[in-house]
């Protein structure tokens, strides 16, 4: 059972590093799946990352619904609009969170801007996430260099701290990004929105390989995955392999159900072929 942390004794294990090192013990990458939180509804965004975790899914990533999501495509900005419009509240977050780590061992982290983050107080939002049995947060806006007072509040409960990387990222940053980051370093694979794509950008695998470089022991790579033969794709040189919008598509279609058969689909690419 999670335990909320004192300072000075928070725990130094990372949920998310355990979770993708079991992945590569096994021989594949570890497979993220993405949901909004309270999209359709809490209960169902609950019973599909339920779904996620039992099918093939090592980490989760709840994102909190933003009311000006500048990275966001089209079809997570309409499912966060529509749980926004159904009165979602940012303190909702725990109670999936905490709905998921109760029924599986996924390690659950949550995405957010880092604006309703500051609105809660930092400590406060951490401390009720580590109650949550939340692993971390995961912050697209956030940069280290801004990050201090998150810092101090992730070693005091003991939560993951990721931050991005882009092919835009200078080598400066990028070593920076990766030395404040717990967890995994999440590495954006295209510059601008995400959103499912035909192709998953070349510049994923240098974006990697510079982050690897950096001294980054586990890099996941999102925004733009959608098929098993795109999971396979990165899994050959990335650590995780992030999927959202199609998740969203399927609980929007069909629920936990579909959420369900997606992540077994998506799973199947995910082992690495021998050398």
């Amino acid at each position: 059972m999670n335990t909320v942390q004192d300072p000075g004794t928070a725990r130094t294990a990372s949920k998310s590093a355990a979770a993708i090192d079991r992945a590569k013990a096994q021989g594949r990458a570890a497979l993220i799946g993405y949901l909004p939180a309270g999209y359709p509804g809490v209960e169902e965004t609950i019973a599909a990352g339920i779904a996620l975790a039992e099918n093939g899914a090592d980490l989760i990533e709840i994102g909190i619904p933003y009311s000006d999501p500048v990275m966001d495509g089209p079809v997570i900005q309409a499912a966060t609009t529509e749980a926004l419009a159904k009165g979602f509240h940012v303190k909702q977050v725990f109670d999936v969170v905490r709905g998921i780590t109760s029924k599986t061992d996924a390690a659950v982290l949550v995405m957010t801007y880092w604006n309703p983050v500051l609105r809660m107080g930092v400590d406060e939002f951490s401390r009720q996430l580590a109650e949550a049995g939340g692993a971390g947060l995961i912050t697209p806006d956030l940069i280290p260099d801004e990050a201090s007072e998150w810092m101090a509040a992730s070693d005091k409960y003991g939560l993951d701290r990721v931050f991005l990387v882009a092919p835009s990222s200078s080598p400066e940053r990028m070593k920076r990004t990766v030395e404040a980051s717990r967890g995994f370093v999440y590495a954006v694979s295209i510059m601008g929105v995400t959103g499912a794509r035909a192709s998953v950008s070349s510049a994923a695998r240098d974006v990697v390989a510079a982050a690897h470089a950096a001294g980054a022991e586990r890099v996941c790579v999102g925004l733009g995955v959608s098929n098993a033969d795109q999971v396979r794709e990165i899994a050959a040189y990335a650590d995780g392999v992030i999927v959202g919008t199609a998740l969203v598509v399927a609980i929007g279609d069909g629920g936990a159900d579909a959420v369900a058969s997606l992540t077994k689909d998506l799973s199947t690419g995910l082992t690495r072929e021998e050398a």
